[in-house]
């Protein structure tokens, strides 16, 4: 049994858990694997692990909580994000929830192998869940170990804060921290299982409240539980609308179409692609939860996705990302609607994601091309015909958006012939004659906009370069760190969370870390090809 630490340094934490002390939960107090019905969440104790190490911490996060570095080096701080030692006020547990999986009902789902461990309670009054992810077997964990490994674990820390750095809504990571034991895995489910070196991720946000939260308990028929959690959740998280009514029901439900399109919006610009966008993979704050099989487009390619679960069907490929997620929002109108019995005044709320999208997506393509605004009459077919040829061409895409920026549209005729160069350097294809034709074509349309928009050069720059990152975690550099982390040597993990840190910098003496994928890595597993249990 864990107990709670008398004086460690984690002690300084100060909790609040208002989720379990305001909503039901389950009567159950063993923890074996069973349907939970009228509750939100199962108390539970994560489960002891042999010899903690600690991997990385964010510095950041960790000041948020009030953490010093002292503390996050300390052994307790090791104990604790290990899921060995209870600081003081924790109170640990795993949520209830349900979802559709990659367009079909999957019934309860739950925190299979996330356990909360409280809501602590920041410096600035600001409240963040504490979420180990690994820590062991809940009721909600089915066939599963309720387990994590070393690998998953430093891809979902490093992701999670690039994301942030980048400004997209995401969810943060505090800490990883090997627990010295081996965990069965078969990375592809392919009938070669083997052992890799188990890890412990600290997850940290407002709220893990996903859509499939709500879905549970309208697919059971549960209405009281359903609108305990909305009357909950609106308080908590969206106080600002007011006291929980019909009428707050809607305003809060165009939010969360609000938020998820803003969300969405930041995954096309920054060519993030999810891999996995179950409804119990959304968060209600819109916010970018649950990275598992996610990758970064390289070669620009809409139909890519990186999860081998889905690659068949490519529901989750990189430009179907905003239809999905307004298919589960639909799904998370459909759970709410017992709350408002108003099924035409939903569906005029989900035209705020279009709205906002749209909109959204236009003002994001004119500042990643420097334009100051975007003419409707004009760019729709300037925009469609640059990812035509980017597609066709296979550029990179973060590349290419980078170095645009360089180019002087007022000069044309010098710029060309440097357009050309920069589309071949960053291609993954020989390019043909046609494609270098169409490419000039559109290049000087670009310029000719360019100029009739008017931006000085230095302003276009700099505003290419406020959205155009020099620097994301392309998939092969986080392999290369979890290669080095399975050997004991975690010098990669925090140099590229370093790096990571200032996407839209120049950094001298880093441009290692801004290059297009090399050929060894194109089909290697971890880089170009992943599953859900990465």
């Amino acid at each position: 049994m864990l107990t709670h630490a008398d004086s460690y340094s984690l002690d300084c934490l100060r909790f609040d858990n208002r989720f379990v002390r305001e909503l039901p939960g389950d009567t159950e107090t063993d923890n074996f694997r069973r349907q939970v019905y009228g509750a939100c969440y199962s108390l539970v104790q994560p489960t002891p692990v042999k010899s903690p190490r600690l991997v990385a911490y964010s510095a950041e996060v960790a000041a948020e909580l009030g953490l010093s570095d002292q503390d996050c080096l300390s052994e307790d701080f090791c104990q604790v994000f290990a899921g060995n030692r209870l600081a003081a006020g924790m109170q640990p547990f795993a949520m209830c929830y349900g979802g559709h999986q990659f367009g079909h009902w999957a019934g309860q789902l739950g925190d299979g192998r996330a356990i909360n461990l409280g809501e602590a309670v920041c410096p600035d009054g600001r409240r963040r869940t504490l979420q180990l992810k690994g820590a062991g077997r809940t009721p909600y964990s089915r066939s599963a170990d309720g387990l994590a490994v070393l690998r998953s674990s430093v891809r979902e820390f490093l992701c999670s804060e690039a994301m942030h750095h980048l400004g997209v809504p995401t969810t943060r990571a505090l800490s990883v921290v090997l627990t010295g034991e081996n965990v069965v895995r078969d990375m592809f489910y392919d009938g070669n299982p083997q052992l890799e070196p188990g890890a412990v991720v600290c997850r940290v946000a407002p709220s893990f409240t996903r859509f499939g939260n709500f879905q549970i308990f309208t697919a059971r028929d549960d209405l009281e539980s359903l609108k305990k959690l909305a009357d909950y959740t609106i308080r908590s998280d969206f106080p600002e609308l007011g006291e929980p009514s019909p009428k707050v029901y809607l305003r809060w439900f165009e939010e969360v179409c609000r938020l998820t399109a803003e969300m969405v919006v930041h995954w096309q610009r920054v060519g993030f692609v999810h891999g996995v966008m179950n409804t119990d993979n959304m968060s209600i704050l819109g916010l970018t939860i649950d990275y598992g099989p996610y990758g970064w487009l390289e070669n620009y390619d809409p139909d890519w996705t990186p999860n081998t679960t889905d690659a068949q069907g490519r529901r989750y490929r990189f430009g179907n990302q905003p239809k999905i997620a307004y298919w589960n929002l639909v799904q998370l109108a459909n759970a709410i609607y017992p709350l408002v019995m108003r099924a035409e005044a939903l569906e005029q709320a989900l035209l705020t994601f279009s709205e906002t999208f749209e909109a959204e997506w236009r003002a994001t393509m004119a500042a990643k091309l420097g334009l100051s605004r975007f003419d409707t009459d004009n760019d729709q077919e300037l925009v469609s015909d640059l990812l035509q040829l980017l597609q066709a061409a296979e550029v990179d895409m973060t590349l290419f958006y980078r170095q645009l920026a360089e180019l002087d549209p007022c000069d044309p005729a010098v710029a060309v012939a440097g357009f050309l160069t920069m589309l071949e350097n960053n291609s993954y294809a020989a390019i043909a004659e046609e494609q270098r034709n169409r490419a000039v074509a559109w290049f000087q349309r670009y310029c000719e906009r360019s100029r009739q928009d008017g931006s000085d050069r230095d302003v276009r720059r700099a505003r290419m370069n406020a959205v155009n990152p020099k620097y994301v975690l392309r998939n092969y550099l986080a392999q290369l760190a979890i290669d080095q982390a399975e050997q004991g040597d975690f010098d990669l993990v925090g140099e590229l969370l370093e790096v990571l840190r200032n996407p839209y910098a120049e950094q001298p003496g880093r441009e290692r870390f801004a290059e297009k994928r090399p050929d060894w890595a194109k089909q290697r597993a971890g880089c170009s090809m992943l599953s859900c249990s990465s």
